[in-house]
């Protein structure tokens, strides 16, 4: 069921687009006060993290600097009382190498309960676009 507006919708989205910006800017401290205690987060290539710390060094082996630009947000009441965020964009930032780069797709699902993270799943194209930049 969706209900796009209520106020702890819009309550959710406000959580997860400030936990994106500290992560953005590694304020590991802030993005960390988002995350319940047992927070589960699973990066790119299946594997999970408990802590924002670990988020940044799965990251930083990925990536020299990574942003996002969202494109949009959106919220659904989950069947146990939870609020599901959707967010939807394209990575932006540089390779290990210097090389910098855009436009690579992703989707964040967040499930919150009492506006804290208690789940993230990341998905991108990250993968696609460095095999096909080895190919060239």
């Amino acid at each position: 069921m969706s209900r796009h507006g209520s106020p702890a919708h819009e309550a959710a989205i406000a959580v997860v687009r400030d936990f994106l910006r500290a992560l953005e800017a590694r304020e590991v401290d802030r993005a960390q006060a988002h995350l319940a205690p047992d927070a589960r987060v699973v990066v790119p290539g299946g594997r999970e993290v408990r802590a924002v710390a670990d988020i940044v060094t799965n990251s930083s082996r990925r990536y020299r600097r990574i942003g996002k630009h969202i494109e949009r947000v959106e919220a659904h009441d989950a069947p146990n009382g939870n609020v599901v965020v959707y967010c939807l964009g394209t990575l932006h930032g540089t390779w290990p190498d210097g090389t910098d780069f855009d436009g690579i797709r992703f989707i964040d699902r967040f499930e919150l309960s009492g506006l804290r993270i208690v789940q993230q799943e990341v998905w991108n194209d990250t993968a696609e676009r460095r095999a096909a930049l080895a190919q060239r």
